[in-house]
């Protein structure tokens, strides 16, 4: 019964995205090498809207919200079918510094990340106070710094993470995953806004889990070969 109710909210707020996002999905064209602040923040004005954006990391695309608005994190949550009070919460971070405001990380962990950081990474750390209510009662939180120039511009001019999940990557057709016009097409119903970065990846971070710093343990194999 639970899993019901659920079910039937994630619906409910599946169908209050597509009703509120009967406009045309906005697309933003910003190379990596030369970063255009005004589409930068025409695409933060989106996250502080509470609209939920697609755009390019050092791995896959990914669908963020802003990670302290809680009804948005909801509606990423319903999309991606992720029930926060069970899975893990991942967020985007603009450096290292920003990543400590929201999650706890000691000296261990930080020399990890230093070493890391930017780079195609999920680092499973303790949760902060900082982060919104939806996190309440989560002992964690994953945080990526990735190593790609747009990412890092707009959780840097939002001022706060990017709760972040990556495009679904389908099994007969990966290579609409990576490509910015097929993404378009798939999250047009849902999003507010496309940020075309150029080709994307099809694999997804590494995931580290830090919780015991002295020695953290890949959870899963990505891109990111820890050193």
């Amino acid at each position: 019964m639970k899993y019901d109710i659920i079910t039937m909210q994630s619906h409910k707020l599946l169908l209050t995205l597509w009703l509120e996002n009967q406009n045309a999905m906005e697309y933003l064209t910003i190379y990596p090498s030369s970063i255009n602040e005004r589409a930068i923040e025409q695409a933060v004005d989106a996250l502080r809207d509470g609209k939920i954006i697609v755009y390019p990391t050092d791995s896959l695309y990914a669908l963020g919200c802003n990670a302290l608005d809680n009804r948005a994190i909801e509606r990423l949550c319903a999309i991606k079918g992720i029930n926060p009070a069970k899975q893990l919460l991942s967020v985007v971070c603009s450096d290292i510094s920003q990543a400590a405001e929201y999650a706890r990380i000691d000296n261990n962990a930080f020399s990890l990340i230093k070493r890391n950081a930017p780079g195609p990474f999920t680092f499973i750390l303790p949760a902060s106070t900082t982060l919104p209510k939806v996190f309440k009662g989560r002992r964690t939180v994953g945080v990526r710094i990735p190593d790609n120039a747009i990412a890092q511009a707009l959780a840097r001019a939002l001022g706060n993470p990017i709760l972040s999940a990556s495009v679904e990557v389908k099994e007969d057709s990966p290579e609409e995953a990576a490509n910015p016009e097929s993404l378009e097409m798939t999250y047009e119903p849902i999003a507010a806004l496309i940020i075309d970065g150029g080709e994307g990846g099809i694999m997804p971070s590494t995931v580290v889990d830090c919780l015991d710093s002295s020695e953290p343990q890949i959870v899963r194999q990505g891109k990111g070969r820890l050193c």
